[in-house]
């Protein structure tokens, strides 16, 4: 891919190095905490701590936030703690690469969807909190709703290559164009219409919801693929290939084959390779979001 200069987004979180644990949204113990109980005493005895502590507590009561948060300064229910990143050489130029490819996805979809919201992309090593829960670099990379935002742990993509047989930057980008995929079902509804299916349906008729929801995410990707490709170029020949050949590498029934030794189709959530590598490539073939509903077509 010909991404190198190309303008780099400036929606990206660099959690790499940043180690996370969820807070419990209760008053906090300890630390600030304590030296604040004194504070908060000495409000309550006189007149005007009385209407400070009243105020406070309404804006506890409206938006449902620990007063003692406002006071230091933690609002958002996660305490970080990080020292200094360096990453590695071949790591960082993965971190710019992700970037570029996030800003080159804006430049389409701002073109494509009138008033477009952008995500954000979060690297992450090792672990990370989002607004959908906790996850570590096992889950692969994911897209919260709640956030809006991509998570990816950079190591991924050697796993990608290491493990997956499917090397190449154009298959990273694919990645990450499938993810923002999702931010587009998230955009039109579509993603919290098949949430909503939890628990209504069975699991295997959920599952095949979902698998309908991942293809079009793969389809967006392919969508994204073909105006970037038409407007910047960035593709050199074998790209293509390189996308397809992933979407191949984590098909439900390889990976299960793989894993297990045997396939189970009433428990595939994402789509076989074949089913993977086909609406990606329809996406890529035209360029045309009209043509990526996944629940209405006749066949997957």
């Amino acid at each position: 891919m010909k991404w190198k200069g190309n303008r780099k987004s400036s929606n990206v979180e660099d959690r790499r190095g940043v180690s996370s644990s969820s807070s419990s949204g209760g008053f906090l113990s300890g630390g600030m905490g304590k030296l604040l109980i004194p504070l908060v005493l000495k409000l309550v005895t006189s007149k005007k701590g009385l209407i400070i502590v009243a105020i406070v507590l309404g804006v506890m009561y409206f938006t449902g936030n620990n007063p003692l948060n406002f006071l230091t300064g933690n609002t958002n229910n996660q305490i970080q703690s990080s020292s200094t990143y360096k990453g590695t050489a071949k790591e960082n130029e993965l971190a710019d690469f992700s970037a570029t490819i996030l800003a080159n996805t804006e430049d389409i979809w701002n073109q494509i969807i009138p008033n477009y919201r952008e995500p954000t992309l979060v690297l992450f090593s090792g672990s990370v909190n989002s607004a959908c829960g906790s996850a570590s670099s096992s889950t692969g990379p994911f897209y919260c709703p709640g956030d809006e935002k991509l998570y990816i742990d950079l190591s991924f993509f050697e796993e990608m290559e290491r493990k997956l047989n499917a090397p190449g930057d154009f298959s990273q980008a694919y990645v990450i164009a499938h993810e923002v995929g999702h931010h587009i079902q998230n955009i039109t509804g579509i993603n919290k219409k098949v949430q909503q299916m939890r628990g209504r349906v069975s699991q295997t008729e959920y599952n095949k919801y979902s698998v309908m929801l991942e293809l079009q995410a793969d389809f967006y990707a392919g969508v994204w693929a073909h105006h970037s490709q038409k407007i910047n170029k960035m593709m050199e020949q074998g790209d293509l290939e390189e996308a397809l050949n992933a979407a191949h590498a984590i098909g439900d029934d390889r990976l299960q084959k793989n894993s297990t030794g045997r396939v189970v189709p009433d428990s595939f959530t994402h789509g076989t390779s074949a089913q993977r590598m086909r609406w990606f490539k329809k996406g890529f073939d035209t360029g045309d979001v009209n043509q990526g509903d996944t629940f209405n077509a006749s066949s997957l």
